[in-house]
């Protein structure tokens, strides 16, 4: 089921009696505060017509250009009024608050044809689909600082249906666009909108530094191939934040290049912090992976509600990888329905191509989840590292996991190649993982 923005707030609201502790946690709106633009400008300034039907790319193009060129001291709004404006896509620039009103919808259109191609991105090497090029994101911008996309819950619509039916037929050429992609950009906020039906991931910062997602609800179908919600890549000091996220795939997945490209090109994503959000998903909650080869740390997800998942937290990685996954701490989280409640794995994702390192082992560790509580769990978890790199340092403290029916208990763990300490879990998690009687591990 997909809840409206209001609902949304609503159960969050709701459930946050519940939980006193998440009123007591920080926010993130220091680290990029909204702007106050005393410029603004229209897009019907530029002949933009809300109708659902006119081509207003032009109109975008040319309003950007005029933010862009024009530089008002502090920056300028665009504002985009009531109404359904259908455009392919178009860039951003720095210094612009890109604002949309209560009932603006900026609609993608379906003409791929014509679609922009770009290069692939260094850490990856190739489009993450298919070698060479890939699409540019409906939204885009590259190399900008002070960017901001928010409003009334107005909505970014990509229309990813064509996508997706392309991705299933195998006739693609390049790699899906994303909705929105920031590269190798800084002070970067995005609150206050919906976005619905991208055709690949929705929301891409890579490179990025001081990146701030609040307040936002993206949907959509749980078939949609590769729908991914928020991927922070290769990026740091980014902060996702009370938000709702129903997906066709993970709902937030942290990431840092792929294989030899990911490691040579040598940027981590650190410093990755995720609160008060809700979701549902046939794939992950919470996840780092799998693409890691530039290195993951330092993230924190906290006070988390899954519903209706394939994995509540997924931490991921493979032969050939290389890079690491240290300082990850994921705590008090709520999941219902789901095919397993926790998976860490040493044997998940592909590769670019054959020239990756088969030798090039991925180092995890120092994974601490604490504070776990799931009913109608099918598997409680499965923990399996390399045997020529085991996950070391993994605490599990104070987890519960409840099958389908009543309190009945869902099948014990998995483990192999990996050691750590384990504190109050029901069920008891695996051998490998030494009782800790008092929780010295979640302190």
């Amino acid at each position: 089921m997909l809840l409206s923005p209001f609902l949304t707030l609503t159960f969050l609201l709701f459930f946050s009696s519940y939980l006193p502790a998440i009123f007591s946690t920080p926010t993130c709106s220091n680290l990029v505060p909204l702007r106050n633009r005393t410029d603004r400008i229209s897009i019907t300034d530029f002949g933009g017509v809300g109708d659902g039907r006119t081509l207003n790319t032009k109109a975008f193009r040319e309003a950007v250009y005029r933010i862009e060129h024009l530089r008002r001291p502090g920056g300028t709004v665009l504002y985009v009024p009531r109404g359904v404006y259908l455009t392919e896509s178009f860039n951003l620039t720095s210094h612009m608050t890109l604002f949309l009103a209560a009932g603006a919808v900026i609609k993608a259109t379906q003409e791929t044809g014509h679609w922009p191609l770009i290069a692939p991105l260094p850490s990856y090497g190739r489009g993450r689909e298919l070698p060479g090029a890939r699409y540019i994101s409906f939204l885009h911008g590259d190399g900008l600082t002070d960017v901001v996309i928010t409003g009334e819950n107005g909505t970014i619509d990509g229309q990813g249906d064509v996508w997706w039916n392309m991705w299933r037929k195998k006739t693609l050429k390049y790699t899906r666009p994303h909705l929105v992609e920031f590269i190798n950009s800084q002070d970067i906020l995005i609150s206050d909108v919906i976005f619905k039906n991208s055709p690949f991931w929705n929301i891409h910062p890579v490179y990025c530094n001081n990146v701030v997602v609040r307040y936002v609800t993206i949907l959509a179908p749980p078939d949609s191939p590769n729908t991914d919600g928020i991927d922070p890549d290769s990026s740091s000091n980014v902060c996702i934040e009370d938000s709702y996220i129903s997906t066709g795939d993970d709902l937030v997945a942290v990431k840092s290049g792929w294989d030899e490209y990911g490691i040579a090109y040598g940027r981590p994503s650190s410093g990755i912090t995720i609160r008060r959000l809700t979701g549902s998903s046939p794939f992950a909650g919470i996840a780092v992976g799998s693409e890691t080869s530039g290195g993951v740390e330092n993230v924190l997800a906290e006070h988390i509600n899954l519903f209706n998942m394939g994995v509540g937290i997924h931490i991921k990685t493979t032969k050939g990888r290389g890079g690491f996954i240290k300082n990850i701490t994921v705590a008090h989280v709520y999941v219902e329905n789901a095919r397993q409640g926790i998976k860490i794995s040493g044997g998940v994702g592909g590769h670019p191509d054959d020239k990756y390192n088969p030798n090039a082992l991925p180092v995890v560790k120092g994974i601490t989840i604490r504070n776990v509580w799931g009913v109608k769990v099918k598997q409680a978890g499965l923990i399996n590292g390399l045997k020529s790199s085991p996950f070391t340092d993994v605490c599990l403290s104070v987890i519960n996991f409840h099958g389908m029916k009543g309190p009945r208990a869902p099948p014990n763990w998995q483990c192999s190649d990996v050691s750590g300490s384990a504190y109050q879990v029901n069920p008891w998690p695996c051998s490998q993982l030494s009782n800790q009687e008092h929780g010295s591990c979640a302190i």
